[in-house]
C-alpha cells in the first residue's frame, strides 16, 4: 500500500515538474517576445523613417532602436539577413503607421515596402528645365534645384513631358533619369521617319519646341510646322515670338527652347502643306493665317489694333 502511495506521489511530482517546465518555457518565450520581438511601448505611430543611400545595416538598426521602432538590434539585423540574404537595406522613406514586431520591420526594410504613396508630378508640354525644377522642388524634399539645372544643362528638349510618380526620396538625378528615359521610350520609334525626311533628331526636337509654344492646338501644330519649315527653305527668318532670336538670325535656334510633347514632335516630322507664310495670335490666342505680307498686315490691323 505504501509503495502504491509512493508511486502515486512520484507520478504527481513528475507531472508538476512537467507542468512547471512547460509554464517556464512558455513564460520565457512570452518575456522574450515582450522584451525583444514586440514593438516598444512608446512606438512612434505615424512616423516616417528615412534610410539614406548607402546606409549600413548597423547604422539602420541603431537609428531604429533610437527612434523606438524596435527593441533589439541583434534580432532586427538577424531578420534582415534572413529575409534579404545579406546585410542589404533599401534606402527610402518608410511610414510606420502602426506598431509592428521587429521581424515585420526587418521584412519591410529588406524588401523596400515603404507604405507611402508615390508623389505625383505632372510636367506639361512646353515646360522648360526651369519650369520642371519649380514643379519638383515643392514636392520632393531631396530635390536640389541648382544641381538639377546644372545636370540638365544640354537636356532641354529631351526631358519628356508626362505624369510621373516618384518616391519621396527621389532627388534631381532620379528626375532627370526618369524624364530622359521616357523621352527615349516615347520618341525612338520615330527615328526612321526623321532620317527619311533628311533631318536630324536635334533639328526636329528644336523645331518641335518652337511649335509647342507657337501652336494653339493639334490642328495648328501641323500648319505652323509647315510654315516654319517653308520659311527656312526660302531663306526667311523664322520670326517666332516664342524664340525672339529667330527675328534676327535665320534658321533654327542652336538648341530647343522647351521640352515638346509627342504631338509637337510628330508635327515637326510631318509638316502640313498650306498656302500660308504668315500667322499671328489675336488677343484671345486664336491663330489667323495669311498667304503673303499684305494679308498679314491686314490681320495685324484687324486683330491686334
Amino acid at each position: 500500500m505504501e509503495n502504491e502511495e509512493l508511486k502515486s506521489s512520484n507520478g504527481m511530482d513528475k507531472t508538476r515538474k512537467i507542468i512547471f517546465c512547460f509554464l517556464g518555457v512558455f513564460l520565457f518565450f512570452i518575456l522574450v517576445y515582450i522584451f525583444t520581438i514586440s514593438a516598444p511601448k512608446n512606438f512612434p505611430k505615424g512616423v516616417i523613417f528615412n534610410i539614406e543611400q548607402g546606409a549600413s545595416l548597423r547604422s539602420v538598426s541603431f537609428n531604429l532602436k533610437k527612434t523606438n521602432i524596435i527593441r533589439s538590434r541583434i534580432l532586427f539585423e538577424a531578420f534582415v539577413i534572413i529575409y534579404g540574404g545579406d546585410k542589404h537595406v533599401i534606402s527610402a522613406d518608410y511610414l510606420f503607421e502602426n506598431k509592428i514586431p521587429v521581424f515585420e520591420a526587418a521584412r519591410r526594410i529588406s524588401r523596400g515596402e515603404r507604405h507611402l504613396a508615390p508623389v505625383k508630378i505632372t510636367i506639361p508640354e512646353g515646360f522648360t528645365t526651369e519650369d520642371i525644377a519649380s514643379a519638383c522642388i515643392s514636392k520632393l524634399p531631396y530635390f536640389d534645384k541648382e544641381k538639377f539645372l546644372l545636370s540638365a544643362k544640354g537636356s532641354e528638349g529631351y526631358l519628356f513631358p508626362d505624369t510621373y510618380f516618384f518616391f519621396t526620396t527621389a532627388d534631381e538625378r532620379d528626375v532627370i533619369k526618369s524624364l530622359t528615359d521616357n523621352f527615349q521610350k516615347k520618341v525612338s520609334f520615330l527615328d526612321k521617319d526623321i532620317i527619311q525626311n533628311g533631318k536630324s533628331r536635334e533639328d526636329i526636337i528644336t523645331m518641335a519646341s518652337i511649335i509647342e509654344r507657337e501652336a494653339k492646338g493639334d490642328i495648328d501644330r501641323g500648319v505652323i510646322s509647315g510654315i516654319l519649315w517653308k520659311r527656312i527653305k526660302i531663306g526667311m527668318p523664322l520670326q517666332a515670338d516664342a524664340a525672339p532670336g529667330t527675328y534676327k538670325t535665320k534658321g533654327l535656334p542652336k538648341s530647343p527652347i522647351s521640352n515638346p510633347g509627342l504631338e509637337a514632335i510628330k508635327a515637326a516630322i510631318y509638316p502640313q502643306n498650306s498656302p500660308y507664310l504668315y500667322y499671328l495670335h489675336d488677343k484671345n490666342g486664336i491663330i489667323h493665317y495669311a498667304k503673303n505680307f499684305t494679308e498679314h498686315m491686314k490681320n495685324i490691323s484687324k486683330y491686334l489694333k
